[in-house]
């Protein structure tokens, strides 16, 4: 069994990170070169990074900034947002990505992941599932930064991103983003049963103990932001209250 990985969210916005509630990043929390800096420090195991700009605006991945990240991050990261072709995927990964994640360009792309996953190997392509529940319970599918409804089951979408060749998949739900009550922990036990890709959790951790219940669903790996930015709690905690309940973490 693969050891559990703790990966902090930076979410970028108008040359600075942000973060909200809801999916709705209106707070500032800081520059993106302060944040790698101070990660490289606190043993993270993986890092995400999403401009959530890039896809409303039409204006593609920032390459530049993209290639000063990557020069002083010392961990695995994952970029996303405005990634809408083939060529974006391979500039990436060219300036220092080790993975890429999509998430709008899986509905107007449909055979993007596909091709990428064969020309760049699927280790390297992230599928990002986006989920909101209604009023009757319901959850459904997200795209363009959680704002259209698929009407998609986030099961059945999970199963056909493993078939087009996903190497993983960020589940994710708006619902709980940034309230930090906890996971999606009835959506991650049903999309970790049903792939066989490993699951990262992400949107509501507020607490170690909500990462051990996320793991105790079947999530392989936790994603987490603010918690990170807004409480003491660390990457480093977050793995020895892991490790106290048995989970094994990276050291």
């Amino acid at each position: 069994m693969l050891k559990l990985r703790v990966i902090p969210t930076l979410l970028y916005r108008d040359f600075t990170l942000v973060k909200g509630v809801g999916f709705d990043a209106q707070r500032v929390v800081g520059s993106p070169m302060q944040a790698v800096q101070v990660y490289n420090l606190r043993n993270v195991d993986e890092l995400c990074f999403f401009d959530i700009c890039a896809t409303s605006l039409a204006s593609g991945p920032n390459f530049e900034l993209i290639d000063e990240i990557a020069d002083r991050c010392f961990m695995p990261l994952t970029v996303g947002g405005g990634v809408r072709t083939l060529d974006d995927v391979r500039a990436l990964l060219s300036v220092g990505a080790d993975k890429v994640a999509l998430n709008t360009a899986l509905f107007e792309e449909p055979d993007m992941l596909r091709t990428a996953s064969e020309k760049f190997g699927a280790q390297c392509m992230v599928a990002v599932i986006d989920t909101r529940t209604n009023a009757a319970g319901v959850t459904t599918v997200w795209s363009h930064n959680a704002s259209r409804d698929t009407n998609l089951d986030p099961v059945v979408w999970a199963q056909e991103l493993q078939r087009q060749g996903a190497g993983e998949i960020l589940l994710q739900s708006a619902d709980h983003d940034g309230e930090m009550q906890g996971y999606d922990l009835a959506t991650i036990a049903k999309v970790s049963v049903a792939v066989s890709l490993p699951v990262i959790a992400s949107g509501g951790a507020g607490s170690y103990d909500h990462m051990v219940a996320a793991v105790q669903r079947g999530a392989d790996a936790v994603a987490a932001a603010s918690m990170f930015h807004f409480t003491e709690q660390t990457p480093m905690e977050a793995k020895q209250h892991l490790a106290s309940h048995g989970i094994a973490t990276r050291c």
